[in-house]
């Protein structure tokens, strides 16, 4: 598969929608990890980012104008002594509790599908990266409709284990803008991680659509301590 660059691949699309990367660093010390949403609705661009526990959380930024808050208002980022887990909706806590039961990864998202947001159907895209005793592996899945089918869920996981220092993998939930909103077609796309924490972030937001654009996370985790680092980027506040 060839490797691309994760700036101009999110500045050649207005909306790739929500986005998980996970890799390793150009330096080989730290696993790396990235959420982004994006939003095109009112409701969808209320939101913020704000740090829970060891994880963050979406929170309406003015709640006078919180609609629905079912899909958007969730945990996307959760820690599990030495996993740490991300998605794009409350399948983050079906995960976090499969794996507490020991189950794994795959066997946990097995109860859940993709959003009932017909005719979209937004597929659900979770990650998790495990570092323990000086090592790092993760694993990502897509669960989608059968091409806006709604009676048939596709299930995709993608498993890396010992990932080479400067690269990681991309999944996001749309292809591109469009009514309805064509879903993620393929397995990640392989993409190159340069820099720091901070020089990765500040890409990374820049990169994305301004008028879509909403929350960004961004992680490094060293793989030797566990020790991690945070940034978050809200458009609102």
């Amino acid at each position: 598969m060839q490797k691309i660059k994760l700036e101009e691949e999110l500045k050649q699309n207005a909306y790739p929608g929500r986005g998980i990367v996970i890799g390793r660093s150009a330096d080989g010390k730290y696993a790396v990890t990235a959420y982004f949403i994006m939003g095109r609705s009112v409701n969808s661009r209320n939101r913020i980012f704000v740090e829970d526990k060891e994880g963050i959380r979406t929170q309406a930024f003015d709640p006078s104008k919180l609609e629905d808050p079912s899909l958007i208002i969730y945990a996307p980022v959760r820690v599990l002594g030495k996993r740490t887990i991300v998605t794009n909706g409350d399948q983050t806590d079906t995960i976090y509790e499969g794996l507490q039961k020991g189950l794994t990864f795959e066997q946990s998202l097995r109860s859940r599908e993709f959003e009932p947001d017909g005719p979209n159907y937004t597929p659900r895209i979770s990650g998790i990266l495990e570092v323990a005793d000086g090592k790092f592996s993760y694993a990502m899945s897509l669960l989608k409709s059968d091409d806006q089918d709604p009676s048939s869920c596709l299930r995709h996981t993608f498993t890396y284990e010992n990932p080479k220092a400067g690269e990681g993998r991309f999944l996001h939930t749309y292809l591109h803008d469009g009514s309805p909103l064509p879903s993620f077609e393929g397995e990640p796309k392989k993409v190159e991680l340069e820099g720091g924490i901070d020089a990765f972030t500040q890409m990374l937001w820049e990169s994305l659509n301004e008028e879509n654009k909403v929350s960004l996370f961004v992680r490094y985790l060293d793989i030797q301590s566990g020790a991690w680092e945070t940034r978050i980027r809200n458009k609102n506040g």
